[in-house]
């Protein structure tokens, strides 16, 4: 006799082949901007153990420092008065590299294999982050090293998002991809508390390793990239995503009131009859050529401000609880990663709404007009108590996170696979890249500036993050206008049938 089908061999039989291909490669994307992430966090961490008050500290046996001396345990050149300005340095130094190089990084990313150029792009940026915490070890105290690590790290980073999502897009076509991409754009916010948690275990001890371990898994998961990365369904026989169904080819004017900007919702099914047989290679699209794609320019400029708010928090986050609620670095940094806890559920929510409603633009735009009272009310009363400080975090990162990683997902594989572009997917790196690349220049900004306004007091660098936030608001209003005219239109549609 024998016994039914054992459970895991059917469950194994439950999903297809295609299926399998493409949750193993969802998988290891996500694993892969984890890792560029995780290795990103770490000088947040650091820096309130770079510059301490060292008064409640004991001095060393046969120190030479006066007894007067506060800042005998920071780590120079960041001991002096001007700490804040030279870290800031330190993050744009990282940050103003990538902003630049991810506008170069995209047109790389369709002209040369996704494979070589992540897994080399993963390798270089493992052995930077190495090198910024091999300075502990080696006693550096020169800032030009330090600064120089970090444009190196921000240069070879840029082969990290245009990549990935490319291949995403490579594989699912439209009709979940915010919701799947909101689960996957986690990897952001999972990047963010790995990285926080992992640094937190050296910064008061041995901080040079907060950035070695983080270096030396991302140089791991770079050979597991090399190893295993399939760029195309068609390099491994599967069937590619259908990006637009047949409504699509019927929408000769983007501007007309009863479409949407970036085109209606579509099947996630692939089609019935494709042939595997290789066809000629698209042309790569122009720089131009992809600013033209409508929503380029918008989405590219909300994003240059929603990053702008999203890597403030970041960079500073866990300084301003340090000093605000006199937390230690440890403590400051694994309170901190609340606020990416918050982003995780803001990222899956927005993917989410926007599918069900085709509308991205005004998802972002509501969830932007919620997320600016929320941050005041975090900076007035956000830290008189750990429950309060607690759910303020995580709803500040909810509704701040949940418009920048829509942004960077599904809107940026919407508009890199446009209907016109007419198939051509070879876009989708270069309008991804342009996206990023100008919200880099926020994220570059933001960290700038909250370093020049934090000593005239945090207040005022609330201030400048509510004022980012409406900004990026206002310039998606022309899109959240016609999202609504085309619900207007389809709900006239659905009533003229009825009646019909």
């Amino acid at each position: 006799m024998r016994s039914s089908l054992a459970p895991g061999i059917w469950f194994l039989r439950a999903f297809s082949r295609d299926s399998w291909f493409r949750g193993f490669t969802l998988v290891l994307t996500f694993l892969i901007y984890t890792c560029y992430h995780m290795s990103r966090k770490p000088i947040s961490i650091v820096k309130s153990r770079l510059h301490q008050n060292c008064s409640e500290l004991i001095n060393p046996v046969n120190d030479s420092h006066s007894l007067n001396d506060t800042t005998w345990c920071s780590w120079s050149p960041f001991d002096k008065d001007d700490y804040k300005e030279l870290l800031g340095a330190v993050d744009n130094a990282f940050l103003v590299a990538y902003a630049i190089g991810m506008f170069i990084s995209g047109i790389f990313g369709e002209r040369l294999p996704l494979r070589y150029y992540l897994s080399s792009g993963m390798l270089l940026s493992g052995l930077f982050t190495s090198l910024f915490g091999l300075g502990y070890f080696w006693n550096i105290h020169l800032l030009w090293y330090f600064v120089l690590i970090q444009i190196c790290n921000g240069l070879v980073q840029t082969t990290g998002w245009p990549s990935v999502v490319t291949c995403v897009g490579n594989w699912f076509g439209k009709g979940k991809r915010g919701f799947i991409m909101g689960i996957w754009n986690s990897h952001t916010s999972v990047g963010n508390i790995l990285g926080s948690l992992i640094a937190g275990v050296w910064v008061n001890h041995q901080w040079g390793l907060s950035f070695i371990v983080p270096g030396i898994i991302t140089a791991i998961i770079g050979l597991v990239t090399f190893l295993f990365l399939i760029e195309y369904p068609e390099d491994v026989d599967c069937t590619p995503p259908q990006h637009h169904s047949e409504q699509d080819k019927d929408q000769d004017n983007a501007e007309d009131a009863g479409n949407s900007p970036y085109g209606n919702r579509d099947s996630m099914e692939i089609p019935a009859s494709y042939s595997k047989e290789p066809g000629p290679e698209p042309a790569a699209i122009s720089f131009l050529g992809a600013l033209k794609i409508p929503g380029v320019i918008e989405f590219s400029l909300c994003l240059l401000f929603a990053k702008l708010v999203s890597y403030t928090f970041l960079y500073w986050l866990p300084l301003y609880i340090s000093n605000v609620a006199h937390f230690s670095a440890k403590e400051a940094g694994d309170l901190s990663t609340l606020f990416d806890v918050g982003g995780i559920v803001g990222g899956i929510l927005a993917g989410l709404i926007s599918d069900y409603t085709n509308g991205r633009a005004t998802t972002c735009c509501v969830m932007l007009i919620l997320a600016a009272p929320m941050m005041f009310l975090y900076n007035y009363i956000g830290q008189n108590g750990i429950t309060s400080s607690i759910v303020m975090l995580i709803i500040c990162g909810m509704l701040v996170n949940g418009p920048y990683a829509l942004i960077t997902t599904a809107v940026s594989a919407d508009l890199g696979t446009h209907k016109s572009l007419k198939g051509n997917a070879k876009a989708l790196s270069t309008v991804t890249a342009i996206i990023d690349g100008t919200g880099s220049i926020g994220a570059a900004l933001g960290p700038l500036l909250a370093g020049l306004i934090s000593p005239t007091g945090w207040n005022n660098v609330f201030y400048m993050l509510i004022s980012a936030d409406i900004l990026a608001c206002l310039l998606l209003c022309r899109l959240v206008y016609k999202e609504i005219l085309a619900w207007k239109a389809a709900l006239g549609r659905s009533r003229g049938y009825k009646e019909i």
